[in-house]
């Protein structure tokens, strides 16, 4: 695996994060509360582990269920708005945060696809990444 040394927060700066370590994963996510959240067809997140990420400034946060039954919080800036990260119940060790709330959104480019049963029709990914229905095991 590769190491990166990232950084990245909200659109309006009051909550920044850093991130030295290597990636669990990057992913296009198209399930409906990516959509949702994201207001697009998918959102492309990276997971790493939480005691790699340091992060300034507080965020609001909602909660909903994901398909596993266990609690999502995403978590977004309470100034502009901006989406930054979720925490995953299920997967309490990683944090799975935006790759457009970067400072280089370049530095990471996702691998597969997933929750593709969900994705939009004018929004299927076409690229040559693997492509999952729900969460790869």
């Amino acid at each position: 695996m590769a190491h990166y040394k990232l950084s990245g927060g909200c659109a309006c700066g009051s909550v920044h994060y850093e991130f030295d370590g290597e990636l669990a994963m990057a992913v296009h996510c198209h399930c409906r509360d990516c959509q949702r959240s994201s207001g697009s067809g998918s959102a492309a997140v990276f997971a790493a582990s939480r005691d790699k990420i340091k992060l300034t400034g507080k965020t609001s946060a909602y909660q909903y269920k994901g398909d596993s039954g266990n609690a999502v919080t995403r978590h977004f800036c309470p100034n502009c708005g901006s989406p930054l990260f979720s925490d995953v119940e299920i997967l309490p060790d990683l944090m799975f945060v935006r790759i457009a709330s970067l400072d280089d959104p370049s530095q990471v480019r996702p691998s597969m696809h997933i929750y593709c049963d969900s994705s939009q029709v004018w929004d299927r990914p076409n690229d040559p990444l693997p492509k999952f229905g729900k969460m790869p095991s």
